[in-house]
């Protein structure tokens, strides 16, 4: 049975071969998720998919990065994690994605998130403009 729980330092490893893996994600320290709120979904002892976020405030929290190994993908998870992040973070939860990655996208936009900016030249390899998303839960 999948569970999603807290990422913990045995996680990083199969955490950063994942976000290696998947150059449309954020490249960030994985060592770096440990200070945030770092949660993994793992099936029969398997890292499939992690999560990562912050508060910025009181009321306001920054998604940093969701990556989902591709043989998992399609499966829904994604969105669990999400699901499981927006009940915890109550206010306003804000992400940037790549312009590009429609599917991320689309997943946000059907999860209540709106468009309220876009960063040009925001990710470099390759160079590529940010959609800034914003979900509010009460």
């Amino acid at each position: 049975m999948p569970i999603i729980r807290a990422g913990e330092r045995h996680d990083l490893e199969a955490v950063a071969a994942m976000q290696a893996g998947s150059p449309e994600a954020a490249q960030w320290d994985a060592a770096d998720y440990l200070q945030y709120d770092f949660r993994v979904w793992v099936e029969e002892s398997r890292v499939g998919a992690f999560l990562v976020a912050r508060r910025a405030a009181a009321d306001e929290s920054e998604l940093l990065n969701l990556v989902v190994a591709p043989e998992f993908r399609g499966k829904g998870i994604a969105r669990a994690l999400l699901r499981d992040l927006v009940r915890t973070h109550r206010g306003s939860l804000y992400l940037e994605v790549r312009e590009s990655n429609l599917p991320a996208r689309n997943l946000y936009n059907s999860m209540g998130f709106q468009e309220v900016n876009i960063r040009a030249k925001y990710y470099q390899s390759p160079p590529e403009a940010a959609i800034v998303m914003k979900f509010h839960s009460c």
